[in-house]
């Protein structure tokens, strides 16, 4: 066990829902996150806070901790088995190194043609199967949260794949942005969100892969002179519990507590793409990185080098999923 995850399970004061509790002490939620405030995830933990506050009349108190204030990427999942913390909103990349290695068919480069696509994935019965597989890890998924569709940055122009070759990029820790990145010829290095804005500076890093909102948030754009918008792939996160602390709660609080996640991720998914746009705008007019728009031809390039990635993961992310998603995307 992780010292610090430890230390949580010490000092944090763990509920898990049947211990012993005052009867007007309201159940508290600590709601972990790596990202900043001000980012749609970040949006989004806080509208829950307030509608399950109110939807409980009080008796749920939501502690939202942003920013690893509490646990790095690699230790959240952990913390939350051992109920640490009770809610988290991890990436779907994190779901691999757990064992449940077919969420990483949401890091497959241009899986998604439209966002039409992605929303009947995550709605549907693919998503639904999908949040199913964690509850043998002591997990239950309650919602796909979008954040948006990623560009690649470094301190050097990104204008065709073979620009990358060389070049050491930031990833989550997946075997398919792993492929991603090698398929370009890039370094790939596994590290954690909190530490690539400091990474980026020292140059312990080159570049990365984010959506507009978490480079303008984490101010990777001071540190990165060029990106180049080839939305190449997604991030989401799914919201997920301790399966042993939600299943405990009394169902007069369940249920308001999952109105209040359905219409906070309505809220998400909403704002998400308006986040990503403003964040995009407020980078450009800031001056400290050059944004290149690529050509239909300069995409195609992108897409004929990064599609065979798909063929190359089909052992680990499973050929039938992959085939299922083409399937949503005919129809």
């Amino acid at each position: 066990m992780k010292l610090s995850v430890f230390m949580g399970l010490i000092l944090g004061g763990v509920m898990i829902a049947g211990g012993a509790q005052a009867a007007d002490e309201p159940i508290v939620i600590k709601f972990s996150h790596v990202v900043a405030p001000d980012t749609p995830k970040g949006k989004a933990a806080e509208m829950f806070k307030k509608l399950a506050e109110e939807g409980t009349a009080g008796r749920v108190k939501v502690e939202v901790y942003p920013n690893s204030q509490l646990y790095k990427d690699k230790e959240e999942l952990e913390a939350l088995q051992l109920g640490a913390v009770q809610m988290l909103a991890p990436s779907l990349a994190k779901f691999g190194p757990l064992g449940v290695k077919e969420f990483e068919v949401f890091d497959l480069p241009y899986i998604f043609p439209t966002k039409d696509v992605l929303r009947a994935v995550t709605d549907g019965p693919i998503g639904a199967s999908l949040l199913k597989k964690l509850e043998g890890r002591g997990i239950k998924g309650l919602a796909y949260w979008d954040n948006g569709f990623k560009i690649f940055s470094a301190n050097k122009p990104l204008l065709k794949p073979d620009d990358l070759k060389g070049v050491k990029m930031r990833i989550q820790s997946s075997k398919v942005l792993d492929a991603e990145m090698r398929a370009l010829g890039a370094l790939p290095q596994v590290m954690a969100f909190s530490e690539v804005y400091q990474a980026l500076q020292t140059g312990v890093v080159d570049g990365t892969e984010n959506p507009p909102s978490n480079m303008y948030t984490q101010k990777m754009h001071e540190v990165q002179k060029h990106a180049t918008l080839t939305n190449h792939g997604y991030l989401g996160y799914a919201v997920i519990v301790n399966k042993k602390f939600w299943e405990g709660l009394p169902a007069d609080i369940r249920a308001p507590l999952e109105t209040a996640m359905a219409d906070s991720t309505k809220f998400a998914n909403a704002i998400a793409q308006q986040e990503n746009d403003d964040s995009l705008a407020a980078m450009k007019a800031s001056g400290k990185t050059e944004f290149h728009m690529p050509s239909e031809d300069e995409l195609k390039a992108w897409q004929d080098a990064l599609l065979p990635v798909h063929k190359e993961m089909e052992g680990r992310v499973g050929k039938d999923l992959i085939e299922s998603i083409y399937a949503v995307s005919k129809q």
